[in-house]
């Protein structure tokens, strides 16, 4: 019998990762598990926030049919995750580190939650239920406040989420009963503040972004950017905030060493198949942006790895892949059957063009609903009462130029406009999610109290 490890990261954009081509950042533990195992080059957060993104990991559905809308809409035990389902199988299931599920008087399919943060007084973030009009999220101006080398409460508590893995795994013996571990660590999540022995491997590199805010923005993004408030990242505190974020992400790797170690040194790692990915991706500066919530690659791109048996050794995937995919992943390691394809299976079959990756939001700074649909080399967004967007990837991996509106690319935008048409309504779940989420407002006292209270910023950690 296979155990299952899954180890996530929270808000690591996949262009910052060795195995993915960055020659600064330093990610050598990830990189020996690609080694090892298969890259997946396109793989997509089901949803580029954190509660939804989490839904439909849990899940295997996307985030239109369950109704996990955004930061306030968490997963409660319904529909039955992949941990119900193996845990009910007679397998040891259990998670260990973040979960931002809504609260640990629900049923959530595990055998044992170690450490876990759960939503925020079980409601989250109501402010990212103001959406019509759009609020203004002065909080987010502490972003570039918060910066620069030091510890947090986070850092600390990724500290307690290792050592917490690695003593589980101790005790874990090869001929024992076959189980799934979920380890959940919360960098490099902001705020981006970094412990000083990895702010010190990039503080001299003079790391800024690469693209700066285009002309002629498109509408929705615009719209977004007057919600989500960064401009007071002066350059000095972009360099010093990238710099923090490539820090989180090297110590975040070394906490996944730590992991990766206690695994091998328990004599499980031959028995093991291990998962790495994100939840969601970061702007990270990109297009004078941060956190994530927006559908270019630095937020909605995800790195994911697998390895183990049954995975190809040193393989490339280019097949695009999603967080609800590791339901059917989950399943297939526990020797369950599932209907949907599941990683390893994708992994060992060649590219598949004609596979959709989707994605959606419909939460924070979001005016409407927007789509992600990837196929083969096209990228569309389609935002509802908006322009649509469309990238080649191929020829611009930057996502650069914008044929949303070009002419001579009006057929394919139309195929996959249909291939939206085929996974969802997407003006009847923008209608949906904004008369819940208004319905949620309404219950915490109206528009007026919603936004005068504000929001938290990032969820804290418990006690804290």
């Amino acid at each position: 019998m296979t155990n299952f490890l899954i180890i996530m990261a929270d808000e690591h954009s996949r262009h910052i990762c060795g195995c993915y081509g960055n020659q600064v950042v330093q990610t050598p533990n990830i990189d020996k598990l690609a080694a090892r195992g298969t890259r997946f080059d396109n793989g997509y957060s089901s949803s580029p926030i954190c509660v939804p993104a989490r839904a439909a990991f849990a899940t295997g559905q996307p985030v239109h049919r369950t109704g996990h809308w955004d930061n306030s809409f968490a997963y409660a035990g319904e529909p039955a995750s992949w941990a119900h389902v193996i845990r009910d199988a007679g397998r040891d299931v259990v998670s260990i580190g973040k979960l931002h599920y809504r609260s640990s008087d629900d049923d959530l399919g595990f055998d044992e939650s170690i450490e876990p943060i759960y939503l925020h007084n079980g409601t989250g973030d109501i402010l990212g239920c103001v959406r019509e009009p759009l609020p203004i999220r002065w909080v987010t101006r502490n972003m570039a406040e918060k910066i620069g080398p030091g510890e947090t409460d986070y850092t600390a508590y990724d500290r307690r989420v290792t050592k917490a893995a690695v003593d589980w795994l101790a005790h874990r013996r090869p001929d024992g009963n076959p189980w799934t571990a979920y380890v959940s660590l919360v960098a490099p999540h902001f705020p981006l503040i970094a412990p000083l022995e990895f702010y010190e491997r990039y503080a001299d590199l003079d790391l800024m972004p690469t693209k700066s805010v285009p002309e002629n923005e498109h509408p929705w993004l615009q719209a977004f950017r007057n919600c989500y408030i960064y401009d007071n990242f002066t350059e000095e505190k972009t360099r010093v905030a990238l710099a923090s974020y490539y820090a989180l992400t090297t110590f975040m790797d070394d906490n996944v060493g730590q992991v990766l170690n206690a695994l091998d040194a328990a004599g499980l790692a031959e028995d093991t198949v291990v998962l790495y990915l994100s939840d969601h991706g970061d702007n990270a500066g990109e297009r004078g942006l941060w956190g994530k919530s927006v559908m270019y690659e630095e937020s909605v791109g995800i790195p994911m790895v697998l390895a183990g048996p049954g995975v190809p050794v040193g393989k490339v995937s280019t097949t695009p892949a999603t967080l609800t995919d590791v339901y059917a992943t989950a399943l297939d390691v526990a020797g369950l059957a599932c209907d949907a394809p599941s990683l390893r299976g994708i992994a060992a079959s060649d590219d598949d063009p004609e596979r959709v990756g989707f994605s959606e939001y419909h939460a924070a700074g979001s005016p409407s609903a927007a789509y992600m649909i990837r196929k083969g080399r096209w990228k569309y967004i389609h935002y509802v009462d908006f322009p649509p967007q469309l990238f080649d990837i191929e020829a611009d991996p930057d996502e650069l130029f914008d044929l949303g509106i070009s002419e001579k690319h009006s057929e394919i935008r139309s195929e996959l406009v249909t291939c939206l048409a085929d996974i969802c309504d997407p003006d009847e779940m923008d209608r949906r999610a904004k008369a819940e989420q208004r319905q949620k407002v309404e219950s915490f006292g109206g528009r007026e109290a919603v936004v005068e209270k504000g929001s938290f910023g990032a969820t804290p950690i418990p006690a804290t």
